[in-house]
């Protein structure tokens, strides 16, 4: 059913919940890997494992590996997917409060429809673009004070640039969305890896394995839920629904990691945090998720990549 409208599925839609909870979480995990692990490294070894597990799976269902531009087409998407957003992003924390790398994945969905529109999968639509806005808007609201706005233009670059890979991994995403979400990842996470890797080496990052409890088994975690079972569910779901559509869980990641972090951290929150989760649902409720906005983003039909 490509193409059809989010609501009409409801398993698509509990894929999409689920997938937003699991991402959110993620943001928690990856604190406490940091506090032992050196960052590239650190999502290295991450999709190093799990890619392992990917490749187990494609191997036990006796799936077909991609040739030819399809495996020119997976490549890339591994490439943008798990390399050049997660080193960039990393890149822009070091030098960037937490609360300003968190806007990258607001802009997500803007960019997105306006990649979706450019590639000719999706038709242009104002409710598309003013439900991103009004996301971003929440984001911003939520993260960051007048006195933090600040932004080192180096930076701001490399946020922007994480932003742009993410959204042109969801439009790759879409054009694979035939192939089986397992051997996509299977391939794509392997490239993603082994890039990482050399850009921890080029860093020269320390490699070790964790030792800390918190450390091993935030690993473990991202490992398993917080890879294998998250991007299994973002394919799936892309399958479905618009690359615009699904990229609003990205939005959506921060607003699920402020309540689990207030309560599994004991982290305070603001009259401002929740005045801007709301922003943020509204926004993308207005732009993907509403009636409305499910009637106005019918895809083009798309093709699936030659072989």
């Amino acid at each position: 059913m490509d193409g059809a409208s989010p609501s009409t599925d409801g398993v698509t839609a509990g894929a999409f919940g689920l997938a937003v909870t699991i991402g959110g979480a993620n943001f928690l995990a990856v604190r406490f890997s940091n506090r032992e692990l050196a960052p590239f490294w650190g999502a290295g070894l991450r999709f190093t494992l799990a890619s392992l597990l990917f490749v187990a799976i494609a191997l036990a269902l006796r799936l077909r590996w991609p040739r030819r531009r399809q495996l020119v087409l997976t490549a890339a998407y591994g490439a943008l997917s798990f390399a050049v957003s997660y080193a960039l992003v990393y890149w822009a924390l070091v030098r960037v409060t937490a609360g300003m790398a968190v806007v990258v994945l607001a802009v997500v969905p803007l960019v997105t429809v306006l990649l979706a529109a450019a590639h000719g999968l999706e038709r242009l639509q104002r409710r598309g673009v003013i439900g991103s806005v009004l996301a971003l808007a929440g984001i911003v609201w939520m993260t960051t004070a007048p006195q933090d706005v600040e932004i080192p233009p180096a930076a701001l670059a490399a946020v922007l640039g994480a932003a742009l890979a993410v959204g042109e991994s969801m439009i790759l995403g879409k054009q694979l969305s035939t192939n089986h979400p397992a051997m996509t990842n299977a391939v794509g996470m392997t490239v993603g890896a082994v890039l990482l890797l050399a850009i921890s080496l080029i860093a020269g990052e320390s490699w070790a394995l964790p030792r800390r409890a918190d450390a091993f088994w935030a690993v473990a975690y991202l490992v398993t839920v917080g890879s294998v079972g998250l991007f299994l569910l973002v394919l799936l779901v892309i399958r479905r629904w618009t690359a615009s559509a699904t990229s609003y869980m990205f939005v959506l990641f921060p607003v699920v990691t402020l309540a689990l972090g207030a309560l599994l951290a004991d982290e305070p929150v603001t009259a401002r945090a929740v005045t801007g989760a709301a922003l943020v649902i509204v926004g993308v409720w207005f732009g993907a998720l509403s009636p409305s906005a499910r009637r106005l983003g019918a895809p083009h039909r798309q093709r699936p990549a030659p072989a």
